[in-house]
């Protein structure tokens, strides 16, 4: 099957189907992407012009004590860009349904089970983390730096064009961080829109504001999964406008009670632990 981010996927894939919720552990229901697949037609390799990780929240999880009491938590989990693959979201929200009436003697064996699990599909260690329902999974902020969303600009390009970005004429160097809360793309396998808040750090030539916000409004109709969409914006940015340092963070609004958060930097391995008050 192709998609409409042109990749060709499983046809196994639970995105975009119909699926009965399974409510005994099915680690099987997990299909895993390789980052590749969408990797190459941006010209990357396997020596990645960034470092990062994509961070994974879930909100509804489920699963029984050993007294057949129903417990909940949050899961959490970080994975290295590096990683060779990606999970399809819809089939890890069935594999964590799958634990709604299955019994596990402690927290210790409920760990050890997603750790082992995740890190098979991803084919690389997880951070993992269970959190209670009472613990919030990052503190509520806003992104740093300037918010582009104020400027009063025309829009007339909604198809992704990295010919938009350019830098000021003063060309001035610039250590500065701005954001975005206008962003949208869609999932390349069912078209539904995805939201996100864009979050663009860099040191280099100064960027033009009103020509970065048009470049990203530009996505809003772009066909591409979550990590992949913040790979271009890092790639178009090097590409167009040369900064010596870079980072671009997406946090994404949630769907079926997980949003996905890539982050990607020439200088940085771990996100900033915050959560957006849309998240």
């Amino acid at each position: 099957m192709t998609s409409a981010e042109g990749l060709t996927v499983s046809d196994d894939l639970p995105l975009g189907k119909d699926s009965p919720y399974v409510t005994r552990y099915t680690p099987s229901l997990l299909r895993s992407i390789e980052r590749a697949d969408s990797r190459t037609p941006l010209g990357l390799d396997t020596l990645l012009p960034f470092s990062g990780e994509d961070g994974w929240t879930c909100y509804e999880f489920s699963w029984l004590n050993a007294r057949g009491k129903p417990q909940v938590a949050v899961i959490r989990f970080q994975v290295p860009c590096a990683s060779s693959c990606i999970i399809e979201s819809k089939s890890l929200k069935l594999y964590l349904n799958s634990f709604a009436q299955t019994t596990f003697a402690s927290r210790t064996e409920l760990l050890t089970t997603l750790d082992s699990d995740l890190a098979l599909a991803f084919r690389a260690p997880a951070i993992v983390s269970i959190l209670d329902v009472e613990q919030t999974p990052e503190p509520v902020a806003q992104l740093p730096g300037l918010c582009l969303d104020h400027l009063d600009i025309d829009v007339d390009c909604y198809s992704h064009d990295p010919g938009l970005l350019k830098l000021e004429e003063s060309g001035t160097i610039a250590r500065e961080a701005v954001h975005s809360h206008l962003f949208r793309s869609v999932c390349p396998i069912t078209g539904q829109p995805d939201w996100a808040s864009v979050m663009i750090e860099y040191f280099g030539p100064r960027i033009d504001h009103e020509a970065l916000l048009r470049y990203l409004v530009s996505f809003r109709t772009h066909a591409a999964f979550h990590e992949s969409t913040i790979e271009q914006i890092f790639m178009d940015i090097i590409r167009q406008c040369h900064p010596d340092q870079l980072t671009v963070y997406g946090r994404f609004t949630r769907r079926g009670g997980i949003d996905i958060n890539p982050f990607r930097s020439t200088d940085e391995t771990v996100a900033p632990a915050i959560r957006l008050p849309r998240q």
